[in-house]
């Protein structure tokens, strides 16, 4: 079964890639978090930082787009295959408020006809595959009959499937039963997305649906980076791992945002998930999450490893927190 990275802004960063690929591996496939192209043409500082072949040398990274105007989309396709890119990813699944206002993400899937025209250019004009990143609608699963009709008629390369809908968020249980039908009538290769947390959440998936050769694994892999290793058959993440991991990361993005106190807030949102991986961590996470200054930081991220122990397939909590920053 392959094993697709979710992208999330702000912590799937090129720096991140490259670290987790060198420490634990067993990705088939990263994602960037979504660009958006404009009327401009032009790409910004950060998305040329984040999409640099050279940059992500060794990474099997597919770059995402978020547009809901075919001319921006082909544009941006064309400059990637230039590049060097042999697919692009269509984001038809983000739920933010200010991206579907804009008819963009999950908020697109509430015009199929408009869909199927922006489709439908795309198809006939874009010099590389194009796979899609989809809900099941916007209100309704129901919805998904009609837009898997218009899926369909074009050489999709691959069908992403979060099995909820637009007003769901992340909220709820994904609607799995939506999801088999869907992936029995796709003519698309299918790929699985949502709440596969732990191994077992993926082994299991894996007993129910034998015939999806894909899975994207989103919080869970931020959580426990090597969560797609395990799925291949190797070992869970040790503590020497976790310590490098993190302090190469510190390290990149200390020079790569100009400051050590520049990473310290990326570093605690990646904590935010890492802590998960070990037992009773509620007051070290609260620690980090505190910390004013690096060496604040510093110092608590190592009473993480010295005082704590590593636990592996915790059921991570993430009740409170805000998922508007997952790129799908």
């Amino acid at each position: 079964m392959e094993r697709e990275h979710a992208p999330l802004e702000g912590v799937t960063t090129l720096w991140y890639r490259r670290a987790h690929r060198k420490w634990f591996g067993g990705v088939t496939r990263y994602y960037t978090p979504f660009i958006s192209p404009t009327k401009e043409h032009v790409f910004t500082k950060r998305e040329l930082r984040e999409i640099a072949p050279a940059a992500n040398a060794g990474v099997p990274l597919v770059p995402q787009l978020l547009a809901r105007n075919a001319e921006d989309f082909l544009w941006a396709a064309s400059a990637l295959a230039d590049m060097g890119y042999g697919e692009v990813n269509l984001n038809l699944g983000c739920p933010s408020g200010t991206v579907c206002a804009k008819g963009k993400g999950a908020g697109f899937l509430a015009a199929p006809e408009e869909l199927d025209r922006f489709l439908e250019t795309v198809f006939s004009r874009c010099p590389v595959a194009v796979s899609i990143k989809t809900r099941l609608g916007t209100e309704d699963p129901a919805e998904f009959g009609r837009l898997l009709e218009i899926y369909d008629q074009y050489p999709v390369r691959r069908l992403i499937i979060h099995p909820r809908v637009r007003k769901d968020q992340y909220r709820g249980r994904p609607r799995l039963a939506a999801f088999r039908d869907a992936a029995g009538r796709s003519r698309a290769p299918v790929c699985y997305n949502g709440d596969l947390c732990t191994a077992a959440d993926a082994v299991a998936f894996r007993a129910r649906f034998p015939g999806v050769g894909a899975v994207m694994l989103g919080r869970g892999l931020v959580g426990d980076p090597a969560l797609a290793r395990k799925l291949a058959g190797g070992p869970p993440a040790s503590r020497a791992e976790l310590e490098g991991f993190t302090a190469e990361l510190y390290e990149a993005y200390s020079s790569g945002y100009g400051s050590r106190h520049s990473a310290v807030p990326r570093m605690k949102e990646l904590w935010s998930f890492l802590i998960c991986l070990f037992r009773d961590g509620g007051k070290h996470a609260k620690a980090i999450r505190k910390a004013k200054s690096p060496a604040e930081y510093e110092d608590r991220a190592a009473a993480v490893f010295r005082e704590l122990e590593l636990a592996a397939d915790l059921r991570p909590d993430w009740t409170d927190m805000d998922w508007k920053g997952w790129s799908e």
